[in-house]
């Protein structure tokens, strides 16, 4: 189970003797955000790691001590990794979950950067709220409905997005959907299959069992 911690970037424990396998410790808000798709990944793969969720109070004590002032980060024993979809992607190919060859890995790369660019349209920081209600209603209009359509071809009638099993590609849509959902409960209904996809990843036992447990918020 995930622990808490509250130092950022002391090192990830004390390699146990005997043991090849590195000590993992994530670092992000309490919330699912750009963590979660990393925390499928070990919820799935069952390999233990320590969580420490940020309450947002410290983050501005805390974000000098990081070099690009960014979060989440992965420490891999004495090791900093940053940026999330690389700390996503390096989980996903130590736990076999990011293709069996080499062009699946790129296909499903593909996928996941491509999520990551309608995603990033939307403007999560900007604090007019007038101004951001008019821009999320604009990207739901007018691009939202691209990513979608696209994904369910990619999709088509197979159970994964790759492949003939589960990859981190799915993970990442399984949680992005959710935040898509929640701020538009509309978004799925004309899509059927991908919403599908997201129940299937959230079937799996050990992802059922994490999101069971993990805190309950918006984003």
């Amino acid at each position: 189970n995930a622990g808490i911690s509250t130092s950022l970037f002391k090192e990830a424990g004390t390699p146990i003797a005997g043991c090849n396998m590195p000590n993992y410790r994530l670092s992000y808000f309490k919330i699912r955000g750009r963590a979660e798709t990393a925390r499928y990944i070990f919820a799935h793969s069952g390999i233990k790691y320590e969580e420490n969720m940020i309450d947002i109070a410290d983050w501005p004590k805390l974000k000098n001590s990081l070099i690009f002032r960014q979060i989440p980060v992965l420490n891999v024993d004495d090791i900093i990794i940053n940026q999330s979809t690389a700390i996503a992607r390096y989980l996903a190919r130590e736990t076999g979950l990011a293709g069996k060859s080499n062009l699946e890995q790129a296909r499903v790369d593909a996928i996941v950067d491509t999520i990551n660019d309608f995603m990033n349209m939307f403007p999560w920081t900007e604090k007019d709220q007038v101004v951001k209600q008019k821009i999320m209603e604009d990207v739901f209009a007018n691009n939202i409905p691209l990513l979608l359509d696209g994904l369910s071809k990619l999709l088509g009638d197979q159970k994964w997005f790759v492949g003939d099993s589960v990859t981190w590609a799915d993970f990442h849509w399984a949680v992005c959907s959710i935040t898509l959902t929640n701020l538009n409960v509309d978004t799925l209904h004309n899509h059927p299959k991908l919403l599908a996809l997201k129940e299937r990843v959230e079937a799996l036992p050990k992802i059922a069992a994490w999101i069971e447990q993990r805190p309950k918020t918006p984003l």
